[in-house]
């Protein structure tokens, strides 16, 4: 990428999309093209095909996904599988027909099996079943992970992808049935730390473990192999350090200073039992992550406090 290219974050709204483009403007690049949802329904075949035609973007990032949690994902499983093939292969398809020199798919690391060896290495795509509480989406990713490669071997097109770990930071979601453990996490113990709650009730046993990304870190990864990587193979991108739920609540509920009780709901879901990405291979390249999980929240829960006095905060 030069400052100069003409460069398209497709999903620039987003918590991701959002990230890129901040990291991009701070590394002087100028020739950013953001198209709000209303401007271009990417779920159209035919109004992408227009813009990439008139654009003629020369850098592309799909940062574009329906996502969600456990809830989401069980719930409106024929959304998430269609829109986000949709979403991807308008995309991909596009940046092909109309010359796009670079393109970087935004994956997740729930395309691997359920029980992969930890931690998990990219190698293990396809090794075993899917979590079922996530399947659709899941499949939807590999889909869009198999068509860089296809384009890729086929055209010799420049298409990457990266599969990031849970990820969390400014711009997330924080509907309580919608959103993903951590910012739930948040919202839900400022509110009972608001409303003096006696108690906080947080689903499952708190025994799984997850790795936590902050998203500002992501886009650092993303524009470092931008510019510096050229591979078929896709990378994973995490911090290499997982926790267990039940040490997450207690971090989350420290930085909000929630004084109250916590309450398991045990006949909840726990969903996979861990999930550790092996990032040896992005290490190697000369990439790291820099934030550290607390200090990241103490970002979020800043962030979450701004966004809500601005009526900015989403999924409220």
């Amino acid at each position: 990428m030069e400052n100069k290219s003409k460069i398209f974050i497709a999903g620039h709204n987003g918590m991701v999309g959002s990230a890129i483009a901040r990291n991009l403007i701070r590394k002087g690049y100028i020739n950013l093209i953001l198209k709000p949802k209303i401007e271009l329904d990417l779920l159209s075949q035919q109004a992408v095909n227009d813009f990439f035609e008139k654009e003629k973007p020369e850098i592309v990032f799909i940062a574009s996904a329906k996502v969600g949690g456990i809830v989401a994902n069980n719930t409106y499983k024929a959304d998430f599988i269609y829109e986000n093939l949709v979403m991807e292969t308008n995309l991909i398809h596009a940046a092909y027909t109309y010359g796009t020199k670079k393109l970087l798919f935004l994956g997740s690391s729930c395309i691997y099996p359920k029980f992969a060896e930890q931690p998990i290495k990219e190698e293990s795509l396809l090794t075993g079943p899917l979590e079922e509480t996530n399947k659709p989406y899941a499949l939807a990713k590999i889909a869009g992970i198999n068509m860089v490669e296809s384009y890729r071997d086929q055209y010799g097109s420049n298409f990457i992808s990266v599969m990031p770990t849970n990820l969390y930071g400014p711009n997330d979601n924080y509907d309580l049935q919608n959103s993903h453990v951590l910012p739930a996490l948040i919202r839900k113990f400022h509110e009972a730390k608001i409303n003096n709650a006696s108690t906080v009730t947080v689903w499952g046993t708190g025994s799984p473990k997850r790795e936590f990304l902050y998203v500002d870190d992501l886009a650092d990864a993303c524009i470092f192999l931008m510019e510096n990587y050229n591979e078929r193979e896709f990378l994973n991108v995490g911090t290499g350090i997982d926790i267990s739920i039940k040490e997450l609540v207690e971090i989350v509920r420290d930085v909000v200073g929630y004084k109250g009780e916590i309450v398991w709901d045990v006949g909840k879901p726990d969903g996979v039992p861990r999930k550790l990405l092996d990032i040896s291979k992005i290490h190697n390249l000369g990439w790291k992550h820099r934030i550290d999980l607390r200090n990241g929240i103490q970002m979020t829960y800043e962030s979450f406090l701004n966004e809500l006095e601005n009526g900015k905060l989403r999924g409220l």
